[in-house]
């Protein structure tokens, strides 16, 4: 039998054929050995018993042989020792044994008549066997020859002319026999007796017991069969069929079907236990029915409060733009009426003053309304791009030189630093340069005076570069640089200041969140590096090489990374943060 039939059989196939095939299997295995056992041990005892018969016999021939022949005999030994032969073996074999079964084999055969010869080869080899003298004689008293052919048993019993053996008036054969026997020594083999009987009719008795026992065996087998069949069919498969078909019956929907198992054991135990799941499973299936139910309503509502955000928001930036750009048309004559009033050789230096207010809040003003503008276009996916080839070294120079003058009224080196293994950009120098803008004048704008600020341009992975703005100013908080790239947003300027829409500079809190939106149009990421109080790192990583449309549904929100320390961390718009040279 191969692997994959026992596999087969006792693995993959149903519990009721597994038990009847492992339990009736080794109910046939015992059975079969306990037979066999028993067959094998009668057929010992029988063989026992034609050992002693025939050693019972050989004894009682040999007193009937000399009580005859011997004139010291008692009297009553000198009977007959064919009728004491007859007598003693009656009760034990057969009629044809008592005037046939016995024989004596002369050590000395050869100065025997061929009459009186051994008669088979197998009593010459006895002889040979019992012949030689001790330490060299075998140590068995007797052996025995089952002769196939004729299915016939030979008893062999030695007898030696020694002290061993007292026949008759307590003499041995040794006192008997020294003086006929020329050379007789004691301890001498004399000859061999032997007793022979027939073992059919054994034979066939023995085979008919081993039939009986084998019918009764399968016999045996066949009601164990029966009984390992009913009781696993009706006490072990019976209640697990009937779990399987209520488990199925649930599994098709019906909830209301139970186990009912009343065996009073652990499978009445296991269908209450079963019962109570079922329960369980109603309960928490009927709670999920009615939390889903409460969910829809919350997802509807959700869904009605998104679209109302949603209009609501783009009521908003109509309105936002629509006003900046009514706005900006009068404030664009007020700012050039009070160019042409500043030109004028007739005020004041009291009106001077006057005027010189005008234009700064007046350009102030004009610069919230153009951010505001940007913004709303790029909420509503009308900013584009004008996509040029330029040097960045030459827009940097350019940004830089419009940031001196502030840079120097605060006493701030301002420093830029061009990678010359930068090739030509070809990106949107406009939006590149209003980045670059926004974060010098926010550098320039929270760091104090006798501080610097770096701008340096290296090239950074996959055909990209690194647009780096490092200031030492006043840094930004942990907790705040979640939230400083939202509009309207600055860092807190002081320890202990709660709200960062409190500022303490001036500004609109737009310029970061145009940063951000602007680069994610260019292809590209920003990251943050800062520690409050010590200045902070903007790096801005754009592809030197824009051809290709972007997917702004697809850009990350922002993600933040720290290096250990409580003071540091890294944000990233749109990819991984970069940190600064």
């Amino acid at each position: 039998m191969s692997y994959r039939t026992i596999k087969r059989l006792l693995g993959e196939t149903s519990l009721e054929r597994k038990c009847r095939f492992l339990f009736g299997g080794a109910l046939l295995l015992l059975i079969t050995g306990s037979f066999y056992v028993y067959a094998q041990l009668n057929l010992q005892i029988v063989r026992d018993q034609y050992r002693q018969r025939a050693r019972l016999l050989i004894t009682q021939n040999l007193l009937s042989i000399h009580a005859a022949i011997d004139p010291e005999a008692p009297p009553d030994a000198a009977r007959s020792g064919a009728d004491r032969s007859r007598d003693l073996s009656r009760p034990f074999v057969a009629e044809e044994f008592r005037a046939k079964g016995w024989d004596f084999i002369y050590k000395n055969w050869q100065l025997l008549s061929s009459e009186e010869r051994p008669s088979e080869t197998f009593e010459f080899d006895v002889i040979d066997r019992f012949a030689p003298r001790a330490p060299e004689r075998p140590t068995e008293d007797h052996y025995v020859y089952e002769d196939p052919k004729t299915d016939s048993y030979h008893y062999f019993e030695p007898i030696y002319a020694g002290p061993t053996k007292e026949l008759i008036a307590g003499r041995t054969c040794y006192d008997c026999h020294q003086h006929r026997v020329a050379g007789l020594q004691e301890g001498d083999l004399m000859g061999v007796a032997k007793i022979s009987f027939s073992l059919q009719k054994t034979t066939r008795d023995i085979a008919r017991n081993h039939a009986v026992l084998i019918a009764m065996a399968i016999v045996d087998a066949f009601l164990a069969m029966l009984a390992s069949y009913a009781i696993v069919r009706y006490v072990i498969v019976k209640p697990v069929q009937h779990l399987k078909e209520v488990s199925d019956s649930v599994a098709h929907g019906d909830l209301d079907k139970r186990a009912d198992i009343r065996t009073g054991d652990e499978f009445e135990e296991l269908s209450h236990a079963f019962n109570r799941m079922l329960r369980h499973l109603v309960n928490a299936q009927e709670e999920l029915r009615h939390v889903n139910i409460n969910l829809d309503a919350k997802v509807d509502e959700l869904a009605r409060a998104n679209l109302s955000l949603h209009q609501m928001n783009k009521l908003k930036n109509e309105f936002l733009a629509t006003m900046s750009h009514e706005l900006r048309t009068p404030l664009n004559s007020i700012l050039g009426f009070s160019d042409v009033l500043a030109d004028s050789d007739n005020i004041t230096d009291r009106q001077k003053k006057y005027l010189t207010n005008i234009q700064t809040s007046g350009r102030n003003l004009l610069s919230l309304i153009n951010d505001i503008l940007d913004l709303a276009k790029i909420e509503a996916g009308k900013m584009e791009r004008h996509i040029v080839d330029f040097s960045i070294s030459d827009l940097v120079e350019r940004a830089t030189a419009a940031m001196l003058p502030l840079a120097e009224r605060k006493n701030i080196a301002l420093q830029w630093r061009v990678d010359p293994a930068i090739p030509t950009l070809r990106q949107d120098s406009g939006k590149l340069q209003q980045v670059l803008y926004n974060l010098l004048s926010n550098a320039v704008k929270f760091t104090p005076e006798g501080g610097r600020v770096q701008v340096s341009i290296v090239p950074g992975p996959d055909n990209t570069l690194d647009l780096v703005v490092a200031d030492t100013g006043v840094g930004i908080p942990l907790e705040d640089q979640a939230m400083i790239f939202e509009k309207f947003r600055q860092g807190r300027a002081l320890p202990g200041q709660q709200d960062a829409l409190t500022r303490e500079y001036e500004g609109t809190g737009l310029g970061l969140s145009i940063v951000k939106e602007l680069t994610r149009l260019l292809g590209g990421e920003v990251s943050l590096e800062s520690e409050f109080g010590k200045g902070s790192t903007f790096t801005v990583r754009i592809p030197i090489q824009l051809d290709c449309p972007l997917d702004f549904a697809a850009a990350g929100e922002p993600e933040f990374e720290t290096d250990g320390s409580p003071r540091s961390r890294m944000l990233a718009f749109g990819g991984s943060a970069a940190g600064a040279p």
